[in-house]
């Protein structure tokens, strides 16, 4: 390493003796080198005959911008970062500055750098022959030619990591430092292909390895070693929601250096990945680190283009329990799955991450192999499978009134070439819970077990669940929605009312009596028992979201509620209050630096949908006035699409959860011409 230092400061002394001017005696090699770079023994500076510029030199020449030099010039630096491999793109320095390299080529400018079979990397120093531009106040390297390079061994004292199998490795804690071996079988890649990262297995697990620079120097089929330190990654913006839920992150190596790489195309050990399905994964709870091993099941693969965009989801048979997978280039980088659309095929598959919302926590894929096997759907058990997909599901672990729930009798699956399996159910205590003609029934307080049988042909399966009953009724001494709107912010509070419409891209709805409507933030788990008509007590802390810095108000709302009883039922949510004067001019005109996020509007308006290639947006419009609705997408509208270019009636929320200077809105409901209502269901499960 002193060698090299001196090597560079050599090449430096030399730079700054030399006139910035065109190189005019030397023609530009019309070879890359022909062998593979080594250290250099002894040479003082191999680069003697160059003239070579400093960086700070090749700053000065970048000029205005706009300006793009004619004249090339040498130039020698340290990687300091490989911004992208597959270009070239990298940002050097030596003790004179630093700047960035667009991209680079091979000596005589006719490879691109991934072409190259040598190539230089963070840490090592390049000598490049090149124009200098300023691109938009940008001063970079440009059209750089690779002359030569020498490559840096990093230091790296070898004994202060601890060589371990993967199966070890995932077990440390974070920090730790350790070499392990095994076979790449996946890489990821971020925004613009760049290789960001890859999956590694040896005979006992797999584990994710993020690290770019190693990542764009190995291929999948390569058996390496390497040495790493321990993480468990978790985005920071979710770190509270994901301690909230108890999940510890992505369990993953950083901070790489590869030791070594075979080069080879090995394939990798499955003896030891477990045989699961999609269903079993998705229930394992996120406490439970599971991130990053591998898994093989057999599932669903869907390919579902979006606006500007790709998602490609993972599901078990019953097509609608899985997940989608992750991808941070749109979908490009999973376009070979195109291949698996709409089939079942084995899949050996990763949880990557979990995304830590306020609703909870979802696992995001990342599949490492799919094989198309022609599944035989003959060998579903198709009476197991309507207990374990459709029949068991239906059922909560508790009730706390009755909530007359019409139980399936019958499950069929084209997918599968399965047609009305049977199912019946019986209750070990009728007194506690009845099932009379497949409706569930709660009777009194106690503990009953129901036990779900499918009938298919000759073939039978049974599965049992344990139900407890408490039929306390609501807390006695719970606020009606006005009460919760006038509670002190930061109060818990126990409030009482009917479940009303969704909300849109927030995991909650209105709960809404005859004295007002408030927004209810709560997980995807307390969603998913719920549904719009109940009425439930709930308690909650009473909050203003919003991010501060101005005067606006915020959205009033309740956060973190959890449901205290439920006595189901489908009431229809009381409209009295709304305000019914107002056009949509009124609406825009809204002052925000007002609360008006407890309030709703019935309005005449028309939808208005804009879809492109890359983006979608919904309105309700009038004449000149035109409202936006508060969502990702028109795609959480999907709904409201029915109406596009209609003039409706709607009922419509105000709300700004975000500290904007105007009102959007979130639609409750569109009514018909007899007053018919369709209601907001985004957040419910059908």
């Amino acid at each position: 390493m002193k060698k090299l230092l001196a090597l560079l400061l050599a090449v430096l002394m030399v730079a700054s003796l030399c006139a910035c001017t065109k190189d005019s005696t030397e023609e530009t090699p019309t070879t890359a080198p022909t062998t593979a770079p080594s250290t250099p023994s002894e040479p003082a500076n191999p680069w003697a005959d160059y003239e070579i510029i400093t960086i700070a030199q090749a700053l000065e020449l970048c000029g205005e911008p706009g300006n793009l030099t004619e004249e090339r010039y040498y130039i020698a630096g340290t990687i300091v970062s490989m911004d992208n491999a597959l270009y070239g793109a990298m940002t050097i320095q030596d003790e004179t500055g630093t700047i960035s390299v667009y991209g680079t080529y091979s000596a005589d400018g006719e490879l691109k750098y991934s072409e190259l079979e040598n190539k230089a990397y963070k840490g090592d120093i390049v000598l490049l022959h090149c124009t200098l531009q300023n691109f938009n106040g940008n001063k970079e390297v440009k059209n750089a030619r690779l002359i030569d390079f020498r490559t840096v061994e990093p230091e790296i004292d070898e004994s202060d990591y601890t060589a371990c199998t993967i199966a070890d490795a995932r077990k440390v804690e974070t920090g730790a430092k350790v070499k392990v071996s095994g076979v790449v079988a996946r890489i990821t890649y971020a925004n613009g292909m760049i290789p960001s990262g890859f999956f590694l297995i040896d005979n006992t697990n797999s584990i994710y390895v993020y690290d770019r620079d190693v990542a764009s120097r190995v291929a999948e089929g390569n058996q390496i070693t390497i040495l790493a330190s321990k993480d468990f990654w978790i985005l920071s913006d979710e770190q509270y929601n994901a301690d909230k839920f108890g999940y510890k992150g992505c369990n993953q190596l950083t901070e790489c250096t590869l030791v070594s790489n075979d080069s080879g195309n090995n394939a990798f050990d499955t003896s030891w990945i477990t045989e699961s399905t999609v269903k079993d994964i998705m229930d394992t709870p996120v406490a439970e680190d599971i991130t990053t091993t591998i898994f093989k099941v057999n599932a669903l693969v869907k390919k579902a283009p979006g606006t500007g965009f790709t998602n490609y989801y993972i599901n078990d048979l019953d097509e609608t329990t899985g997940s989608y997978v992750y991808t941070q280039c749109n979908g490009s980088d999973f376009g070979w799955m195109d291949a698996f659309d709409g089939k079942i095929c084995t899949v050996y598959l990763a949880v990557i991450n979990a995304k830590s919302t306020t609703s909870g926590c979802v696992y995001r894929f990342i599949p490492v192999r799919v094989e198309d096997n022609s599944f035989d759907v003959s060998t579903v058990d198709a009476a197991q499978f309507a207990v374990t997909y459709f029949g068991l599901p239906q059922f909560m672990t508790s009730y706390s009134g009755n909530p007359n729930l019409e139980l399936l009798s019958s499950v069929s699956s084209q997918l599968l070439g399965i047609e009305n399996v049977t199912l019946s159910y019986t209750s070990s205590d009728v007194s506690v819970i009845d099932v009379t003609g497949n409706v569930l029934t709660c009777k009194s307080s106690g503990t009953a077990t129901i036990t779900v049988t499918a009938t298919y042909g000759d073939k039978t399966a049974t599965g049992e669940i344990a139900i407890t009953v408490e039929m306390s009724g609501l807390p006695e001494d719970a606020l009606n929605v006005s009460g919760a709107i006038s509670a002190g912010v930061g109060d818990i509070v126990v409030v009482k009312g009917v479940v009303g419409p969704s909300l849109v891209n927030r995991s909650g709805f209105y709960l809404m009596d005859e004295t007002g409507m408030i927004a209810i933030i709560t997980d995807e788990a307390t969603l998913a028992t719920l549904q719009p008509g109940q009425t439930i007590a709930l308690e909650g802390k009473r909050h203003i979201n919003t991010k501060g810095g101005t005067g606006y108000h915020g959205q009033t709302c309740l956060v973190d509620c959890k449901v205290l009883g439920n006595l189901y039922g489908n009431t229809a949510y009381n409209d009295s209050y709304f305000v019914t004067d107002k056009t949509l001019a009124n609406f825009s005109a809204l002052d925000p630096n007002v609360d008006y996020t407890t309030t709703a509007f019935r309005l005449t308006a028309t939808v208005t949908v804009e879809e492109s290639k890359y983006y979608t947006n919904i309105y309700l419009t009038d004449g000149s006035t035109q409202v936006r609705l508060y969502c990702s997408s028109a795609n959480q509208y999907n709904w409201l699409k029915a109406f596009a270019g209609q003039e409706v009636t709607v009922e419509v929320a105000a709300c700004n959860w975000n500290d904007k200077n105007y009102y959007t809105g979130c639609v409750l409901a569109v009514l018909d011409a007899e007053g018919n209502k369709t209601i907001n269901t985004l957040n419910f499960s059908n």
